[in-house]
């Protein structure tokens, strides 16, 4: 999100703008990617600790001690665009740095406050500056490859205590990040808006919590999904599915001490969020696992199914702990995604739960999702009935959450021009298969037509068709509402565009555009308005 005199990429402030601006419009909740430390690779799903906030998210003016000139001479250098994440960090890393050797003089009244947060978060604090600390000593998060005494948590620990003032730092700017997003809270709390989180189903392999909590991970496999034949791009993915590097749980003995690492995690993002989607939840029940990390993805692109075998000793990627193929197995996996999410719903107190269903989804997982009150995704041109008829919205289940796509998906106008762009490609038939059907739906479900460029008379039709629908949440993206078709992420892929986008309009800009006026028309319509 945007506002005037940001540092090049999204911060509090911002998001404070952008919660009164969908306020005034009567938006009921705004949806987040991961906020957690990114890695080196800046993607929101593979955080280095599954507590600790993303720092190049602070808000630069409210932190103590930041000298306002240099912030403006910090300004000159980032470009208006997309994110530039190497800039952006050396930048706000610059202007903390400098912010933190003023601390001592600044802190004032601000001195217990911060000493109260170490104590209070001790329990994860302490592990996640050590591995910072560490992080920052040898240059990558990658602990794998960190000279080999340091692989050790004992010495890891003893080598960190030596740089007590780089614990602190890194300690401070965690209590800064949690500071403001506690205040923006409060701020949608005062305005009726909802935030809505994100927490992916694993974490980075190079992270705070792999490290410190290895016996809980099972580092021989490495969790993804399927072979999926509609990745065009990726010719890996049509072959041997998405393989996401994620390290496995030992569930087992995490359900042995009553899931604990799972619980902290979830409570701390209720700290900051109403309502949060689980990511993959399908891999609560069982998970598509590979035995070799991604880096290795290459050496398996052109082996068949033996070849592989032989490279890791047998070992192909499957479905962990078991697959669907018989109803013991079946009853087995909804046992075990029972029991968890269970205790997802337990550990989040009061905040709803949502579930990214989406993929390979077995028979028994939405059916049970309702029976726990978590709404499970409703994407209306890929859930057809047995005809491959659209499901209208008024038969949608209340318990469900409705949206066109996500951010790993083309945007409405996008996926539009790609259904035209595919059948002018083949007028004769028109688009093959799976591709044609969804067309067809998506016109079905707005009540238009599959034809003619993506314009007002196609966006509005389609979103006043989702927010009339009867599924309990209903969400559209910002490239939607702007008509934009850049992409969020491109699965199966690194660095490039992926996670760069931002908004060209601040939200004061925002609320003299006319599809905001006709967004509120939309849900105040439908009755999904905060006053409703």
């Amino acid at each position: 999100m945007r506002r005037d005199g940001d540092l090049g990429i999204g911060d509090t402030r911002g998001l404070t703008e952008w919660i009164d601006l969908c306020a005034d419009h009567e938006v009921g909740f705004v949806q987040l990617l991961p906020i957690h430390e990114m890695g080196l690779d800046d993607s929101p799903y593979n955080a280095i600790s599954s507590v600790a906030l993303e720092p190049l998210f602070l808000t630069m003016e409210e932190v103590p001690g930041i000298d306002l000139a240099e912030l403006d001479r910090a300004r000159q250098g980032v470009g208006a665009g997309e994110v530039d994440y190497a800039t952006v960090r050396s930048a706000k890393g610059g202007l903390l740095e400098s912010a933190w050797t003023r601390w001592p003089q600044q802190a004032g009244g601000l001195r217990p406050e911060f000493a109260r947060f170490c104590r209070e978060e001790e329990g994860w604090l302490a592990d996640y500056t050590v591995f910072r600390v560490l992080m920052e000593e040898c240059q990558t998060a990658a602990w794998e490859q960190w000279p080999e005494p340091l692989k050790e948590v004992h010495e890891a620990r003893s080598a960190a205590t030596a740089r007590p003032e780089r614990l602190d730092y890194f300690a401070w700017l965690q209590w800064l990040i949690f500071r403001q997003w506690r205040q923006v809270r409060a701020h949608a709390d005062r305005r009726g808006v909802r935030l809505m989180g994100d927490i992916p189903i694993g974490v980075s392999r190079s992270s705070a919590d792999v490290f410190f909590h290895r016996d809980d991970f099972d580092l021989g496999w490495c969790g993804g999904a399927p072979p999926e034949r509609m990745f065009e791009h990726d010719e890996f993915i049509r072959k041997w599915g998405q393989n996401w590097g994620i390290p496995l749980y030992h569930w087992d003995r995490m359900r042995a001490g009553n899931f604990p690492w799972w619980r902290r995690r979830i409570g701390k993002l209720t700290d900051v969020f109403h309502l949060f989607r689980i990511d993959h939840v399908l891999g609560f029940y069982r998970i598509y696992a590979f035995p070799w990390t991604p880096d290795r993805n290459g050496e398996f692109l052109a082996l068949n199914g033996a070849e592989a075998a032989e490279k890791t000793g047998g070992l192909l990627p499957r479905w962990v702990p078991r697959p669907d193929d018989y109803e013991t197995n079946r009853q087995a996996n909804l046992a075990d995604g029972d029991r968890r999410l269970r205790m997802v719903q337990e550990a989040a107190g009061g905040a709803e739960v949502v579930a990214e269903d989406l993929g390979c989804v077995p028979g028994y997982v939405r059916p049970h999702l309702t029976t726990l009150g978590i709404p499970g995704f409703r994407i209306p041109h890929w859930d057809l009935d047995e005809e491959k008829n659209v499901i209208p919205g008024d038969q949608l289940p209340e318990c469900s959450f409705a949206t066109y796509a996500t951010h790993d998906h083309d945007s409405i106008p996008a996926m539009w021009e790609g259904f035209r762009r595919r059948a002018a490609e083949n007028p004769a038939g028109g688009c093959a298969g799976r591709v044609e059907t969804a067309w067809q739906a998506l016109a079905d479900f707005a009540g238009i037509q599959p034809e003619g460029a993506f314009g007002d008379d196609v966006l509005w039709p389609l979103v006043e068709a989702l927010m009339a629908c009867r599924s309990r949440y209903a969400a559209i993206m910002i490239t939607d509402l702007y008509r934009l078709s850049a992409r969020i992420n491109q699965p199966g892929t690194l660095g490039g565009r992926n996670w760069s986008f931002r908004v060209a309009d601040t939200a004061a800009r925002s609320a003299k555009r006319p599809q905001w006026a006709k967004w509120r028309e939309a849900i105040q319509k439908s009755n999904r308005g905060l006053s409703k």
